[in-house]
């Protein structure tokens, strides 16, 4: 019963060595296709601007699920960032063609054998869900739609 104990013990140690976590002056890489620098930890705090996929910012400070980053190639270009859209380790292109979009959505375990086993079940409307996808609802409608609906909206300001 020991032995199993502090088995598990280490494992659980272990495994946390693995997941680096975002943390301040560090470098980290953009993992989802593109990202809003935000003015704050607020979700609708103003853009200070855009990063994309494999881009490279330099970790200023943490706060809660947010970091704060300096992009490297506009170092002047500053602004908050989720944390669950960094990694700590360097993103590299493949060189095969494969989009930025693919690639973002690989490293969170979709790929194209996935997606066809899915479509493979004729039960499922698909269309339903590529049209949902393609609907863009911008930052001020959303916002509104919680005002009008007496909804918090998150993070204070």
């Amino acid at each position: 019963m020991k032995k199993t104990y502090w088995l598990i013990v280490f494992l659980v140690l272990f495994a946390g060595t693995l997941f680096a976590q975002i943390s301040a002056n560090s470098d980290a890489w953009v993992s989802v296709e593109s990202a809003n620098l935000k003015s704050s930890t607020w979700f609708f705090a103003s853009n200070n601007g855009i990063v994309r996929y494999g881009n490279q910012v330099r970790v200023l400070q943490v706060s809660g699920n947010w970091a704060q980053v300096q992009t490297q190639a506009t170092p002047r270009l500053t602004g908050w960032i989720s944390t669950n859209n960094l990694v700590t380790r360097r993103i590299t292109g493949t060189g095969s063609g494969v989009t930025a979009s693919e690639t973002a959505q690989a490293g969170r375990g979709f790929n194209r054998d996935v997606e066809n086993a899915y479509r493979a079940n004729s039960t499922l409307n698909y269309g339903d869900v590529d049209r949902m996808e393609m609907l863009e609802i911008g930052e001020q409608e959303l916002l509104g739609f919680l005002r009008d609906g007496r909804l918090t909206t998150g993070e204070s300001r």
